[in-house]
């Protein structure tokens, strides 16, 4: 039989959790384009899943609406889910900022999610929807293996990041044709590319890593921030890249625990490359101090101080661009939520049909802000099946 109560596109967080917490009353069929469930959830936080944050509110999201991700949030919170991972005494740890890790592997949070789904769900695996149209019944779901039947289809597909795990286009192309609007995705959570000196610079510098204050368009991410051999990257660029566009400058700050004045007055009597490298990675006070012919710090005249200043406090980089989606964590943009409910995530253009996760224009900052906004939007669309 080919009629469900509800079908669910994606066996990823958001379709797992939506799936488990409706299995008791409704039957389900989840549609999944890999050979396995929760692929992404493996593949996190190397392998061992920041499925949550300590922190979470609506201002570590990103999306034209900043109110539409309250309601769910607030009803699902990252407490729900420490206590379900506990509950089910599944260990983890806060490695950093209140990001909450598996001890032993993201598996654990693939089972966990497995082992609420009922008898009266079904997983077809190696499946992949083409088209979904829409009748006088409800919708008719064409895959590349058969056709199926339902009143309600749960659209939980995810992005477009990370194609070598199964991502595709799918829910957007869905949206788009039932007439929501698309706001333009990009990769986000993802290293910034750069191009000529600046590319030199970050060559030479490939493998070094401090701390830093990243200023990019109004926001600051302090943060650990890495130089490669195609430009930046760390959990600092990851995070600033959310608030990224194309011809966008970043400034960075690689003390931001010290004034510059500080700096100065501790290496009267020093020479510069001394003086920085007491202060940053000793590679990089070489890079800056080679800018200058002068030995002492104290021997700088004022023009020359200024230009230290910049080079430490707010160094200037404009990205020619991201590695990509191959390398992004989320996706950036999606459905636009203007004909989204924010209580139940039902298409207000479509009855019956749902979008739930990284589909939506709902993005969150790194550190676990992405799975709890998963697991949040697919309770808050549960919620609404009676």
């Amino acid at each position: 039989m080919n009629d469900y109560d509800v079908i669910v596109i994606g066996a990823g967080a958001a379709g797992l959790m939506f799936s488990g917490a409706i299995s008791q009353k409704k039957s389900c069929l989840i549609i999944e384009a890999n050979k396995s469930p929760g692929r992404k959830i493996l593949i996190s936080g190397g392998g061992r899943c920041n499925f949550t944050n300590l922190e979470v509110a609506p201002s570590h999201f990103e999306s034209q609406n900043i109110h539409f991700s309250k309601s769910a949030l607030k009803r699902y919170t990252n407490w729900d889910f420490i206590d379900l991972v506990a509950n089910k005494n599944i260990s983890y740890y806060e490695k950093k900022l209140g990001q909450l890790f598996c001890k032993n592997s993201a598996k654990d949070i693939v089972n966990l999610l497995m082992d609420k789904l009922s008898d009266n769900v079904t997983i077809n695996y190696s499946e992949k929807v083409v088209d979904i149209k829409k009748n006088s019944d409800g919708y008719v779901i064409h895959t590349n293996k058969a056709e199926y039947h339902s009143k309600n289809v749960v659209v939980a597909s995810g992005g477009l990041s990370l194609p070598s795990i199964g991502a595709s286009d799918i829910g957007i192309k869905v949206g788009k044709n039932l007439g929501h609007k698309v706001i333009e995705t990009s990769p986000s959570l993802v290293p910034l590319t750069l191009k000529g000196d600046e590319l030199e610079m970050a060559k030479s510098l490939s493998g070094v890593s401090l701390e830093v204050n990243f200023h990019i368009n109004n926001k600051i991410v302090r943060d650990d921030l890495l130089f490669t051999h195609k430009g930046i990257s760390g959990p600092a660029t990851l995070k600033g890249s959310l608030y990224w566009y194309p011809g966008d400058t970043v400034e960075l700050d690689f003390v931001p625990d010290y004034t510059f004045e500080e700096i100065v007055k501790s290496g009267r009597k020093k020479n510069i490359l001394n003086t920085l490298a007491l202060y940053i990675p000793r590679k990089l006070a070489e890079s800056i101090s080679s800018e200058f012919q002068k030995q002492k710090v104290a021997e700088l005249s004022k023009i020359e101080l200024e230009k230290l200043k910049k080079l430490l406090k707010s160094y200037t980089v404009t990205p020619s661009g991201t590695e990509g989606y191959r390398k992004a964590e989320v996706t950036r943009g999606g459905l636009c939520t203007d004909k989204i409910s924010s209580k139940t995530f039902e298409s207000n253009l479509s009855p019956g049909m749902y979008f739930i996760g990284e589909v939506v224009d709902v993005t969150g900052l790194l550190g676990g802000y992405n799975f709890q906004w998963a697991w949040s939007s697919a309770i808050a669309a549960a919620q609404s099946f009676k």
